[in-house]
């Protein structure tokens, strides 16, 4: 009985961290919809900033509170960690300005495949054939959803390559940062969010700027675009906390399958709150198809061998410990 209800309590602790993403993923994209559409307000980049800025602020509050427990994270780690953080947010912005809404739905989809050679080339991992279809039948689904109009130029070309390497290095860091150093996803976001403000914010109304021709200083505050900004950055602690969690307690690569249930939930909430027009059987068709392969994908990945470590060295070494104790048990006549 110990066993099962330690694997139950596992199983609802994960199910609950990854509600929690699902919900503030959801809910921060239609915030931020409606921040952009009906407030018009542009700036992206600074946005994000104005996020990790709030969610440092709690980090600080919840350390001098006694929460967060001093922690240690190598400046050159720290370093490389921001760097691919703060290009994967840049490069995403410039790859949905300079590309079609198609092929900025194919870069994306793009990242579960290079997560996927990260973890092969870093992790040593190895999937099952049912793993490699269950995740096919998830782009392939999340494709016939969102992919319409596809066209492609050098530049947005270049600007998708650096946003998917980026992003999915970004992902992949998480997950190593916290096992390596035995981080918590809290003590991690201590350590990143500064760094990630004060770039961001920084760099942030400059990129605006040229993405957009309009600068943050002179945009027409008022209570209400103030009100949802506010939110916006509200939410954006519970995102970045949830995504450091899930990725923690997963893997980039789940978390990229199992993500893309947020698109499905971001279609549905689109068509509820924004209208309709969009709903069409592709669409519903679309989602079905995607809905099936995270399924799979869950059943796939954990049963044994679906997705495991290469384990080439463990035989030799376990026929090395039979042979010494063979050799030990003749000489020892007592053994």
């Amino acid at each position: 009985m110990a066993p099962a209800s330690k694997a139950d309590k596992k199983a609802a602790v994960d199910a609950a961290a990854w509600m929690f993403n699902v919900v503030t993923s959801v809910g921060i994209i239609i915030v931020n919809k409606a921040l952009m559409a009906t407030y018009d307000f542009s700036y992206a980049t600074t946005l994000t900033g104005l996020h990790f800025a709030t969610t440092t602020l709690l980090a600080f509050v919840l350390r001098w509170l006694g929460y967060i427990q001093a922690s240690h994270l190598p400046f050159p780690e720290l370093l490389k960690f921001v760097f691919f953080a703060n290009f994967s947010v840049v490069g995403m912005n410039v790859s949905l300005m300079w590309n079609s809404v198609g092929f900025y739905q194919i870069a994306k989809l793009s990242m579960i495949p290079v997560s996927c050679l990260l973890e092969v080339l870093f992790d040593k991992i190895r999937y099952s054939r049912d793993t490699k279809l269950s995740i096919a039948v998830v782009l392939l689904g999340v494709g016939v959803c969102t992919i319409t109009d596809v066209s492609v130029n050098t530049k947005g070309f270049i600007a998708a390559f650096i946003a998917v390497w980026s992003t999915s290095l970004q992902q992949y860091y998480v997950h190593y940062l916290q096992k390596k150093y035995s981080l918590s996803s809290f003590n991690l976001l201590g350590h990143t969010a500064p760094a990630q403000a004060a770039t961001l914010l920084l760099v942030g109304p400059f990129l605006d700027y040229w993405l957009t021709n309009r600068r943050v200083y002179t945009y027409d505050y008022n209570i209400a675009s103030v009100m949802f900004i506010i939110l916006s950055c509200t939410i954006a602690v519970g995102t970045n906390l949830s995504q450091f969690i899930c990725i923690g307690k997963f893997t980039a690569v789940s978390f990229q399958v199992l993500g893309h249930m947020k698109t499905i939930l971001v279609l549905i909430m689109g068509f509820f709150f924004f209208g309709r027009e969009g709903l069409n059987l592709q669409v519903v068709l679309g989602m079905f198809i995607a809905v099936v392969g995270m399924v799979w994908y869950g059943n796939a990945s954990s049963k044994p061998g679906g997705k495991e470590r290469w384990s080439i060295s463990l035989p030799t070494s376990r026929q090395q410990k039979h042979s010494n104790l063979s050799e030990s048990s003749e000489r020892d006549p007592k053994a």
